[in-house]
C-alpha cells in the first residue's frame, strides 16, 4: 500500500494530476522542443536547476552525483513529409540509420498499423505549438518501398512538410488501471514526481527514443562533462500482449537487451528491494527468451536507449533499467495497472531518496 505522506508533502493524486497533464500535451518523436519547456517549468517551480543541450534536457538537484535517472520524452506520432501525405515519424528516412530491423516496433509493424485506424488525431506548428486542427485516421499501411506506414486522414491535407501531428489523448484513470499513450509519458512524470518527494540527485530527458537515437544525446552529456557512473536508472514501458499477462507482474527488470549486459549487481539490489517490499518482477530479456522457445520467428530482445549506450561508452556509463508493463503498445489506450504504477514510484522513491 502507498505510504500516506505529511501534510504538504506530494501524493498520488498530485502524480496524476501531472500526468493527465503531460499525456495532453504533444510531443511527436523529432520534434519534442516545446514539450521540453513544459518540462522545465514544471522543474523550476521546484527550484531545480534545468539545462537543454540539443534533444537532452537535464535537472539537478543539490547533490547532482547522488543518483542519476533517464527518462525518454518524445511519444509516437505521424509528420506531414509531402502534399497529404503522411508518415510515421519514429520510422522516417531520417531515423533509419538508428534502426536496424529488430526494435519491437519495426518488428510488429504490420500488427502496429491495424491499431491506428479510427484514431483521432491533432496538428500543431513545430515552432509556436499553434493549433492546426484536427483528422482521423482512416487507414495506415506500409509501403514496403520506403519501409514505413503511411497514413490517410479524412482532412489536414493543407499541411507543411516537417508539421508533426499527435494523437489525442487524454489520460483514464480507473481503481484498477491507467490508460492513454503511456510510452514514454509516465517515465516523464514519474522523474518528477521524484524531484516533488525529495530527490536530489541528476534526472535527464532524452528525445528521440522512438527512432533510436536519444542515446546519443545522452553519451554526448556523459562525454562533455568527463562524468562516469555505474548506477544510471532508465524508467521505460515495457509491452505485453494482454492484461492477463500484464498483470503477472508489477515492474519489468532487465539483465539485458539485444546490445549487451546492463549492470547485474544492480539489477539484483533492485530485485531484492522489490522482495522486500512485496513487488512483483520479472525479467524481460528471460520472458522473451522463454517465449521464443514456441515461435517459429523469435522476437527481438529490443535495443534500448541503456543497451545502446553501454554498447557505446562501455564501463564508462552502466545501469539498468525499471520498466512499467503494459499492453496496447503504442497506442492512446496503452494500459497499465493502477497498482504498478503506484508501486513503481514506490521503488523509485525507495531507490532514490530513502536508500
Amino acid at each position: 500500500m502507498h505510504v500516506v505522506k505529511s501534510a504538504g508533502s506530494p501524493t498520488l493524486h498530485d502524480f496524476y494530476s501531472l500526468l493527465r497533464q503531460l499525456v495532453r500535451e504533444p510531443a511527436v518523436v523529432g520534434l519534442e522542443d516545446l514539450f521540453f519547456q513544459i518540462i522545465r517549468r514544471e522543474l523550476e517551480d521546484l527550484s531545480i536547476r534545468v539545462t537543454q543541450y540539443l534533444g537532452l534536457l537535464v535537472a539537478t538537484g543539490d547533490s547532482p552525483s547522488r543518483g542519476y535517472i533517464s527518462a525518454h520524452v518524445d511519444r509516437n506520432g505521424l509528420l506531414c513529409t509531402g502534399p497529404n501525405e503522411f508518415q510515421y515519424a519514429a520510422f522516417i528516412a531520417g531515423n533509419r540509420g538508428e534502426l536496424n530491423g529488430d526494435s519491437i516496433s519495426e518488428q510488429f509493424m504490420d500488427t502496429i498499423a491495424g491499431r491506428f485506424r479510427g484514431a483521432r488525431v491533432q496538428a500543431h506548428s513545430p515552432r509556436s505549438g499553434a493549433y492546426l486542427g484536427q483528422a482521423e485516421i482512416l487507414d495506415a499501411s506500409i509501403c514496403t518501398r520506403r519501409r514505413n506506414l503511411i497514413f490517410t486522414l479524412d482532412g489536414l491535407e493543407f499541411l507543411q512538410p516537417g508539421t508533426p501531428i499527435s494523437f489525442v489523448d487524454r489520460l483514464e484513470v480507473t481503481n484498477k488501471t491507467v490508460s492513454a499513450q503511456l510510452d514514454n509519458v509516465v517515465g516523464v512524470a514519474m522523474a518528477i514526481d521524484m524531484f516533488r518527494r525529495g530527490y536530489q540527485g541528476t534526472a535527464f530527458f532524452t528525445a528521440g527514443e522512438e527512432g533510436g537515437r536519444s542515446w546519443r544525446y545522452l553519451a554526448e552529456w556523459f562525454q562533455r562533462h568527463d562524468k562516469t557512473t555505474d548506477q544510471l536508472i532508465v524508467l521505460d514501458t515495457s509491452p505485453f500482449p494482454d492484461m492477463t499477462e500484464v498483470g503477472k507482474q508489477d515492474v519489468v527488470l532487465r539483465w539485458k537487451d539485444a546490445n549487451g549486459e546492463f549492470n547485474r549487481e544492480q539489477t539484483k539490489r533492485i530485485a531484492k528491494q522489490c522482495d522486500q517490499m512485496g513487488i512483483r518482477y520479472c525479467f524481460k530479456d528471460e520472458y522473451i527468451e522463454s517465449v521464443n522457445q514456441s515461435r517459429e520467428k523469435p522476437l527481438s530482445l529490443g535495443r534500448t536507449e541503456l543497451g545502446r549506450l553501454i554498447s557505446a561508452l562501455g564501463d564508462s556509463v552502466q545501469g539498468t533499467t525499471i520498466q512499467l508493463p503494459t499492453t496496447a503498445y503504442h497506442t492512446q489506450s496503452e494500459t497499465a495497472n493502477r497498482r504498478a504504477v503506484d508501486l513503481m514510484l514506490e521503488l523509485l522513491e525507495k531507490l532514490l531518496i530513502d536508500s
